[in-house]
């Protein structure tokens, strides 16, 4: 889905731009290791900036601008779905994006263990997925379509590269979402931070990969205007493209599901802590989850989904999470000064913590100054 709108902006330095993407996130995932370690609750944002700055309004901020990233991320992936959903029914794409994020809904409705079976089983698919995409096309690779690797050190292609990455990066959030569901993991200390560098490390590998076949495969311009880009390799490589979009139409259905788990539980623990409105910390009486904030977050979901472009909608996203791990980044330096990393949590270097400040006001930067 995203690889096409990246190609628009980068061309042929795409999987460049995954990997700057990929290489900023990760400086923050080490703050985020440690902070998930220090703090293992929902509305982690919220809290580690309360924290971080003593400061309420600030945390309520963050947390407000992390579950709206969330939504719009979901909303990001249904339009996803309703691209290579309609592949094989022509159908109203609002129709299909208003019916899906209700399933997801009442999914996330019904229980958390029986949502993260799902998403795990989903996860499976997806991972599948890219993995057929990259042994169709891996054959049909020209490697002469790829800049020649000394162009990286030309000034002139690094403007594009870095727009690109700010909307590549879209594609490696994830990781701090589950941080929102800390108290539901065992062994949080140790198990989250495994979890958000493992995850972190197989988006890079399997982006990198995808992005690599796409762009020595297809045509760069059809690629650019593609609603289905996974779809468009697997048929430029000769093969049926059906497998691929019903894979892709179910596996980007994982994301939109951990966003909408993601989005309910920071709300609903900020309400619980009196940052929100009561009832958004309502927990249904017979299936003890957050009725009330699931509800109102796919509602969100759905109208987003319906009202802006893709691109839009990953803009905006990086824009959001990029300025929440900036702030992020500085609450674990602020933590530093004033306290050791307590015993059994992973200690993040603070020279990482700075880079990661540091890069994501770089591609937000960017983004302002050239996009």
């Amino acid at each position: 889905m995203l690889v096409g709108k990246v190609v628009g902006v980068a061309g042929g330095h795409a999987p460049l731009a995954f990997l700057v993407a990929s290489l900023a996130a990760a400086f923050t995932a080490f703050s985020y290791a440690e902070l998930s370690g220090r703090y293992p609750v929902s509305a982690g944002e919220a809290v580690y900036l309360q924290e971080g700055f003593g400061s309420p309004a600030l945390a309520g901020l963050a947390g407000l601008l992390i579950a709206a990233a969330g939504m719009i991320s979901a909303a990001t992936i249904a339009r996803g779905f309703a691209g290579y959903f309609r592949v094989f029914f022509p159908v109203p794409e609002a129709l299909v994006i208003f019916a899906i994020i209700g399933l997801l809904g009442l999914l996330a409705f019904w229980g958390i263990r029986q949502s993260l079976q799902v998403a795990a089983v989903i996860t499976v698919l997806e991972i599948v997925g890219l993995l057929l995409v990259v042994a169709i096309g891996a054959p049909e690779v020209q490697l002469e379509r790829l800049p020649l690797a000394a162009s990286v050190f030309d000034p002139a292609i690094w403007p594009a590269v870095l727009l690109a990455a700010f909307l590549a990066f879209y594609a490696f959030i994830g990781f701090e979402d589950m941080v929102n569901v800390a108290e539901e993991v065992r062994n949080p200390e140790r198990n989250l931070a495994l979890a958000i560098f493992f995850a972190l490390g197989l988006a890079t590998i399997l982006y990198v990969a995808v992005a690599l076949v796409a762009v020595t495969v297809v045509d760069l311009q059809q690629l650019a205007q593609s609603d289905a880009p996974l779809a468009l390799v697997v048929t430029t490589a000769g093969s049926d493209p059906r497998p691929i979009s019903a894979i892709g139409a179910f596996a980007v259905l994982n994301g939109a599901l951990v966003q909408i788990i993601m989005a309910s539980r920071l709300l609903y623990g900020m309400a619980r802590r009196g940052w929100l409105p009561a009832p958004l910390g309502w927990v249904h009486a017979t299936r003890h989850t957050p009725h009330v904030a699931t509800a109102g977050v796919a509602v969100v979901i759905a109208l987003l989904a319906v009202s802006f472009p893709t691109e839009g909608l990953a803009a905006a996203t990086s824009y959001v999470v990029l300025s929440v791990f900036a702030l992020v980044n500085a609450a674990l330096l602020r933590l530093k000064s004033r306290s050791p990393t307590p015993a059994g949590v992973l200690r993040a270097p603070a020279g990482t913590a700075w880079l990661g400040m540091a890069s994501a006001l770089a591609l937000l930067g960017a983004r302002l100054w050239w996009g």
